[in-house]
C-alpha cells in the first residue's frame, strides 16, 4: 500500500507557473505508474498527465499539452507536475494517484489504486 500527499497549490495569475509535488510513502513507489487528475468546481474528475514506471511512458491530455510536464524521482517517492503557462480554466483542485499497474499511463480514474487528498490550483485572470 501507498499513501500520497500533495503540495506546491496555491494562487497565480494567469500566465504563472507552479510546481506541484506528490510525496509517496512505501518502499515500492518505484513500481507504481502516477497520474495526475484535477476537479474544477461543478465538473467531473479530468485527467491531467500520467507516467509509467522509471518514466518510460508518459501522456498528457491535450488540454495542458507542451505547458504541464510530469516527472518522478524514485529515490525521493515524489512525483511532480511542473505547469507552465497557467491559464483560469487551469483552476481545479489536483491529486495525485499510484496505478499498481506500473507500465500504464491510464488516462481513466477508475484504473488508479491509491489517492492523495489533493491540493488546490486558483489561476486569476
Amino acid at each position: 500500500q501507498v499513501q500520497l500527499m500533495e503540495s506546491g497549490g496555491g494562487l497565480v495569475q494567469a500566465g504563472g507557473s507552479l510546481r506541484l509535488s506528490c510525496a509517496a510513502s512505501g518502499r515500492t513507489f518505484s513500481s507504481y505508474a502516477m497520474g495526475w487528475f484535477r476537479q474544477a468546481p461543478g465538473k467531473e474528475r479530468e485527467f491531467v498527465t500520467a507516467i509509467s514506471w522509471r518514466g518510460v511512458n508518459t501522456t498528457y491530455a491535450d488540454s495542458v499539452k507542451g505547458r504541464f510536464t510530469i516527472s518522478r524521482d524514485d529515490v525521493k517517492n515524489r512525483v511532480y507536475l511542473q505547469m507552465n503557462s497557467l491559464k483560469p480554466e487551469d483552476t481545479a483542485v489536483y491529486s495525485c494517484a499510484a496505478n499498481v499497474k506500473a507500465y500504464s499511463t491510464s488516462i481513466y480514474y477508475q484504473d488508479y489504486d491509491y489517492w492523495g487528498q489533493g491540493t488546490q490550483v486558483t489561476v486569476s485572470s
